[in-house]
């Protein structure tokens, strides 16, 4: 058996792996750079985040847009009113609304889409008061 072709065979091997090893410390000396640039870019972002969530409790809450139908405001004025929580009926006939179903049941909608807009809260099933 010769060992020369081994050898060769060997060294081939050897020499891609180097290659291949050589192109990986590159590599790695190149993302350390680009770390070495993003940690203080990091750090910054993190203190003004710092900053920013200590100023944001000296500014009053922005309140939130109304849906665009004229109900919205007047039922904003019934609950600025009221002493206690309403419910849907309580509003309809605040607002001089027929006592239909179809008017009690799409002031109830108008009022939970006041809810998830974080202006109203639901006190009991049905019963609805401002938000503090």
């Amino acid at each position: 058996m010769k060992i020369q072709p081994l050898l060769d065979a060997l060294g081939v091997q050897e020499d891609a792996v180097r290659a291949l090893a050589d192109d990986l410390r590159t590599q790695i000396e190149r993302l350390h750079c680009r770390l070495q640039e993003a940690e203080p870019h990091l750090e910054h972002l993190a203190i003004t985040r710092k900053t920013v969530t200590a100023l944001a409790d000296r500014f009053p809450a922005v309140p939130p847009d109304l849906p665009e139908h004229p109900d919205y405001p007047r039922i904003l004025g019934v609950f600025n009113d009221a002493t206690g929580p309403l419910r849907a009926r309580d509003v309809c006939e605040a607002l001089d609304h027929e006592l239909l179903s179809k008017n009690i049941e799409g002031t109830r909608a108008k009022l939970k889409r006041l809810v998830k807009l974080d202006i109203l809260t639901g006190v009991d099933v049905g019963s609805f008061t401002r938000k503090q």
